[in-house]
């Protein structure tokens, strides 16, 4: 009688499937409102797999916005136009054909759960605010990103979220060309 050998898995693709599913949750449904059961179904594994490799649902969601948020979506690691770059990547981002950051979906999905909140604010904190105040060369850097960071928030949430009309009917160098002087202000340049 031939016995099967039950498949090999790679456990490096495994815990990036995992980790993809979660991060794409995340930013459809927020904490709250998936389960470890739907991502490890997306991901075409088991509860009780998901678990080995994060530990738990906290586990996963901390690692999934540790992902997210150190890919540099609006500030690069250096640029030799901060502002220029800002300001073209949130007019494209935040237009209302254009899809939504998974970072900014996340933190806006998952905003009613403290918990949650916390491993946000660490990981913006850790990644998208260093990046920015590491750019930025004057003694207030700190509270110059965290504003910076409001105010791209506040377009993504306005300009492609609730969709107001002058940030959605008008033109996007329109949008631009008052985003820019007030982002420079803003950085001190």
């Amino acid at each position: 009688m031939a016995t099967s050998t039950p498949p090999t898995r790679n456990a490096a693709a495994t815990r990036e499937a995992i980790l993809r599913s979660a991060i794409d949750n995340f930013a459809r449904a927020g904490y709250d409102g998936v389960g470890v059961r739907q991502i490890a179904h997306d991901a075409g594994v088991t509860a009780m797999l998901v678990n080995r490799y994060f530990g738990s649902k906290e586990g996963l969601f901390a690692e999934a916005v540790e992902t997210a948020f150190a890919t540099p979506v609006f500030i690069g690691e250096q640029s030799d136009d901060l502002v220029g770059d800002i300001v073209r990547i949130l007019v494209a981002k935040s237009g209302p054909n254009a899809d939504a950051p998974q970072p900014f979906l996340i933190m806006l999905r998952s905003a009613s759960n403290p918990a949650a909140m916390a491993i946000v604010r660490a990981a913006i904190e850790r990644h998208v605010g260093a990046r920015l105040a590491r750019q930025l060369d004057t003694p207030d850097r700190q509270l110059r990103s965290e504003i910076l960071l409001a105010v791209i928030s506040g377009m993504l949430m306005m300009r492609g979220v609730v969709g107001t009309r002058a940030l959605t009917r008008g033109k996007a160098a329109d949008v631009a060309r008052v985003l820019e002087p007030m982002i420079a202000e803003l950085l001190g340049n």
